[in-house]
């Protein structure tokens, strides 16, 4: 009775917080702002972005996930540490229990890294999800019937394709190139062909206004600002969809390499039930304009985005919180489970 369970979308880009009972009550930027002089945290989400590139020297602004693994182990130990403090802020419960996702293709020691992060941060039980198999439950997929289903989950730093079938990941495959590496590319276009240097957050915003696999109808430009390089002084230029799209090309084509593979490793009778099923995407890369459909061209299957693609992963969190029976029977057989 003194117990919280608790599931986590830990991603690169933001982290994702469900409660039993209450449903999703945070989203927050994956990052922590933090003093070097004593290592104290300073701010960790939505405050800690607002400061990227704008801290003195003695602030730093990092985001502690790379590629969808622990890259500070500290950093992220204090991150999740906060957020679960938030969950159970104003409670009397003592014993917190928590689900949280994992990249299916991660090694045992990144899966143990984010085992050992999440005791640091409080928790008294752990259970580790693989990510493609969370995001289809969350996407309601019928992921435990005998028929195949495909699900591509795009997040900020790992692209996770997975063929489930009767409640197991049967072939899968994990790409750390995902919504970070759009911007990146965006970054080195935009430094490459206008010597303009702009910064995380510019270029994000650039993807969201502009960003696209295919043409579209009423393409527009914007005007944007930056650090000339060739004399470090401010300068505005503009920049115009069809330029970001030539920007993100190669890092789209590695997505739907990656999903070829997967497909070409696929046993033959369930490749006939993604024939008939397609394909769903979810993550925030599913919302990219056009997505769906260059995948659609290219691969020669039908493509659907999951109503919530950006919710997906924490929701399966919530249907193994809700449903320990249920969930539990096809959840861990691949991944590990510690106690």
């Amino acid at each position: 009775m003194f117990t919280r369970d608790i599931g986590i979308d830990l991603g690169t880009a933001n982290t994702l917080v469900s409660v039993k009972g209450k449903g999703i009550i945070m989203r927050e930027p994956s990052v922590v702002a933090y003093d070097v002089r004593n290592d104290a945290v300073r701010a960790v989400g939505t405050e800690a972005k607002e400061m990227i590139g704008r801290t003195p020297g003695s602030i730093v602004a990092v985001r502690p996930l790379k590629n969808g693994v622990i890259a500070d182990f500290d950093v992220t130990a204090a991150m999740l540490k906060r957020f679960i403090k938030q969950a159970l802020k104003g409670s009397l419960f003592s014993r917190v229990r928590v689900v949280i996702c994992i990249p299916a293709g991660v090694t045992e020691v990144e899966s143990r890294a984010v085992y050992d992060a999440v005791k640091l941060a409080g928790a008294t039980e752990v259970d580790l999800i693989e990510e493609p198999m969370a995001a289809a439950v969350g996407a309601g997929l019928p992921v435990s019937e005998p028929t195949g289903s495909m699900v591509v989950d795009i997040g900020g730093g790992t692209s996770e394709v997975a063929v489930i079938s009767l409640g197991d990941i049967v072939t899968a495959q994990s790409v750390r190139v995902a919504g970070d590496d759009f911007d990146e590319a965006i970054i080195a276009y935009i430094r490459k062909k206008h010597n303009l240097v702009i910064g995380e957050r510019t270029a994000e915003q650039i993807k969201i206004d502009l960003g696209s696999a295919l043409p579209y109808e009423n393409e527009s430009s914007v005007e944007i600002r930056g650090r000339n390089v060739v004399d470090g002084l401010p300068k505005n230029v503009v920049i115009s969809s069809a330029e970001v799209r030539e920007a993100i090309n190669d890092t789209v084509t590695q997505i739907i390499d990656a999903i070829r593979l997967t497909l070409e490793k696929t046993p033959p009778e369930l490749s006939a039930d993604i024939i008939d099923r397609g394909i769903t995407l979810t993550g925030g890369g599913a919302l990219l304009r056009g997505f769906a459909q260059r995948i659609a061209d290219e691969i020669g299957l039908p493509v659907t985005v999951a109503s919530n693609p950006l919710d997906c992963v924490v929701l399966g969190t919530l249907k193994r919180l809700d449903d320990d029976q249920g969930f539990s029977n096809y959840v861990f057989r691949r991944g590990k489970r510690y106690r």
